[in-house]
């Protein structure tokens, strides 16, 4: 059995109509790959077609602000994919005249494009016999050959790439590549594959041994880190409110938010008082209460943020106000944007 001409007679038949799929063209072959990464296509495509129509060609991206690229990307998460598409984007624009470089090593040199999304452009766009290897690489490789080498080791990265470079068509890679992520994602799934249907069940060393559920491996991920976050919303006599811009290397950086007090545990409104000076320098509020009496747990990849909102009135004027009905046009985390949307003075 042909491993590459049955994934492409597949694909033939089920790919999907996915916007990039109309078009080779670098820009937006990159943009779509880097949003997917670690996002759902059926959540990407909305963001994919506001960020073409927003910035048709590379260059519109390179001369727009970070805070129109991140304003653009909230709710996607993992915002510093946002931040190193804007990055490149002027490279290719000032190194590059506007024209992405059409080779694996010099694709790999760009900032925010590792192996994957390198391969990916370099074998869709201009035709290089390149693997491409992801999650639905992985999944579909290691059950059909039985490979159990965790795909998070160093290990199984350098074994599974060099076996899909083994079994690529490279022909017809174009489609083949995009064949076999979109077998992964629709056929061979990370749950309750259709084995039944499937063209390479007969050969299959997963369904042979009945081991769909064990494979691929994965290491397990560092433990789950709880923050404890308390948003300090001030108010004014005129309904403005205060922002401040998330600085240093960790999560959010550049997105605006309230100001901030990070606890070790779930506190009451006398800590809340107790620590307000250090935050604001205004006379004694003329109220505080907690917003959402109901928990707001939001889940990162390796830390939970336990969330409150206080509002914090006062019958004096914030410095450096903003309007409360001007909030919408800051980027900020999805985790303010639903509070935003749903407060109400």
């Amino acid at each position: 059995m042909n491993f590459s001409r049955i994934i492409l007679e597949w694909y033939h038949v089920n790919k999907r109509l996915l916007p990039w799929r109309k078009t080779n063209e670098p820009y937006l072959i990159w943009l779509s790959e880097i949003m997917l990464q670690q996002t759902r296509v059926a959540q990407g495509i909305p963001y994919y077609l506001k960020f073409v129509d927003a910035f048709p060609n590379v260059q519109d991206l390179a001369v727009a602000s970070e805070e129109q690229v991140l304003k653009l990307w909230q709710g996607l998460g993992y915002y510093s994919r946002a931040r190193n598409l804007h990055t490149t984007a002027k490279i290719i624009s000032e190194k590059y005249y506007g024209r992405f470089p059409n080779t694996y090593k010099e694709l790999l040199e760009l900032k925010g494009i590792g192996d994957y999304t390198a391969s990916a452009i370099a074998s869709i766009c201009f035709n290089r016999p390149e693997a491409v290897v992801d999650g639905n690489v992985y999944r579909v490789l290691a059950r059909y050959y039985g490979v159990d080498l965790p795909i998070n080791s160093s290990e199984g990265i350098l074994y599974f790439k060099e076996l899909a470079k083994k079994i690529m068509d490279v022909k017809n890679i174009r489609d083949y590549n995009q064949g076999i992520m979109e077998f992964g994602a629709l056929q061979c799934t990370p749950k309750s594959p259709d084995c039944d249907i499937c063209p390479l069940q007969e050969s299959c060393v997963a369904f042979a041994t009945n081991n769909i559920d064990g494979l691929p491996v994965k290491i397990k991920k560092n433990k789950v880190r709880n923050r404890y976050f308390n948003y300090l919303v001030l108010i004014d006599e005129n309904n403005q409110t205060l922002l401040e811009q998330r600085k240093g290397s960790g999560i959010w950086r550049n997105l605006y938010q309230f100001p901030l007090l990070e606890t070790e545990k779930y506190i009451e409104q006398e800590e809340v008082v107790l620590n307000l000076g250090e935050y604001i320098t205004l006379e004694e509020p003329s109220e505080i209460y907690l917003y959402n009496e109901n928990k707001i747990v939001h889940k990162l990849s390796h830390q939970h943020l336990h969330t409150r909102f206080w509002i914090i009135t006062f019958d004096t004027n914030l410095e450096n106000g903003i309007q409360i009905a001007e909030l919408h046009k800051y980027p900020v985390p999805v985790l303010i944007a639903d509070f935003i949307k749903t407060f109400k003075i």
